[in-house]
């Protein structure tokens, strides 16, 4: 959540104007993007739901969210938002220049397409998880991975201009227990310490890109 919080301050200081998650999954980034004062609309991949779908989060009830059926297709009229935010979506999408093409769409004009949490082909965490035989990124169909010059190649054949690129987090985030809660502040720091260091970020865990429709 500290992750999600700090992804969506920097969102807020954009004030980018209406704004699509798409790909809310539980949906606590639409709802800490509507805390900080947004106007944030949920969407979610959803098959077999008939299209028009609209319905409240279980764990956010108070989100009704955009639910569809389709892999690509988006529930929206062209340029119906300031951005689009992909947080940890776009890696996961079975057409991921279509997709692009159809945010391109729902966006207005010079509107912002915020990318984060996309996996880093270099990390370090992924090459460990994949030797411990754990979940790792590029497992699954539909699994891809980036480095940050193929990330950033992919939104500007799809006529998006990349104005802010980075790697990000360098320790794993995602511990739970006393311990993990306690040390939370120190791992923090020392994430985002080491994700500054040139060379040693090259085995971050993400990617994260800001970019601007060109059309």
């Amino acid at each position: 959540m500290k992750e999600c919080e700090t992804i969506v301050r920097r969102i807020a200081d954009d004030r980018p104007g209406p704004i699509l998650d798409w790909g809310c999954g539980w949906g606590q980034v639409t709802h800490l993007l509507r805390l900080c004062g947004l106007d944030a609309t949920a969407f979610d991949y959803s098959p077999g739901l008939p299209e028009g779908t609209v319905a409240p989060l279980p764990r956010y009830p108070h989100i009704e969210a955009h639910l569809g059926p389709d892999p690509v297709k988006l529930p929206f009229a062209t340029s119906s938002f300031g951005a689009v935010l992909s947080c940890g979506v776009l890696e996961h999408v079975a057409r991921p220049e279509e997709s692009l093409e159809e945010i391109r769409r729902v966006l207005r004009p010079g509107g912002i397409f915020y990318v984060f949490k996309l996996p880093n082909r270099a990390s370090y965490l992924e090459w460990i998880a994949r030797r411990l035989g754990l979940y790792y990124h590029g497992a699954a169909e539909h699994d891809a991975v980036y480095s940050l010059e193929s990330a950033v190649e992919l939104l500007a054949g799809h006529g998006f201009e990349v104005v802010e690129g980075r790697r990000a987090n360098m320790l794993p985030l995602t511990l739970t227990g006393r311990i993990a809660n306690r040390a939370s502040p120190l791992l923090w720091a020392g994430n985002r310490a080491l994700a500054a260091v040139p060379g040693v970020n090259r085995l971050a865990t993400n990617i994260e890109l800001v970019a601007r429709s060109t059309a």
